[in-house]
């Protein structure tokens, strides 16, 4: 069981990683650092602008290196540590990794301050999808299910 001096340690190494990110200039100021049974997995800064990726946030990238490590895409039985509240792309990417406790620093709010402002992508999940700004058109459904079909009956499947 991890003491409060354990999870300092780890919180202001996810606090460096996203101040050396801004004295480096290579993308925002976030960090965040994947633990498990108290030792070091995997820790990124943001590398959306350095990768040319919109999805390269520093917590799905540190999930990204702990899988990697880990050679698994279940990562129950971790922590992860981030400077900043979670997006919601972050947060799915939590949720779907199963990493088992967030902690976090600043606040969603105090990043939408400093210009990083996910409040819009919350509205809009509580729109139904026609009210929604961004055009979500469903097409080939049919055609589409042929895959889920073919998963569903599937031995070589692995359930996650």
């Amino acid at each position: 069981m991890l003491n409060e001096k354990d999870h300092r340690k780890f919180m202001r190494m996810a606090i460096q990683l996203s101040e050396r990110n801004v004295d480096q200039a290579k993308g925002g100021p976030f960090g965040a650092v994947v633990a498990k049974d108290g030792k070091l997995i995997a820790k990124s800064a943001n590398k959306v602008t350095s990768s040319n990726d919109p999805t390269a946030h520093a917590e799905v990238s540190a999930i990204r290196a702990a899988c990697k490590k880990l050679k698994t895409f279940d990562l129950s039985g971790c922590v992860i540590y981030t400077s900043c509240e979670p997006c919601p792309m972050c947060l799915g990417a939590i949720y779907w990794s199963r990493i088992q406790t967030i902690y976090y620093a600043n606040t969603k709010t105090d990043a939408a301050t400093i210009g990083f402002d996910d409040q819009f992508i919350y509205e809009e999940l509580d729109q139904p999808m026609h009210q929604r700004q961004l055009p979500i058109i469903q097409m080939m459904r049919e055609e589409a299910l042929t895959a889920f079909k073919k998963w569903e009956k599937s031995p070589l499947k692995v359930a996650y």
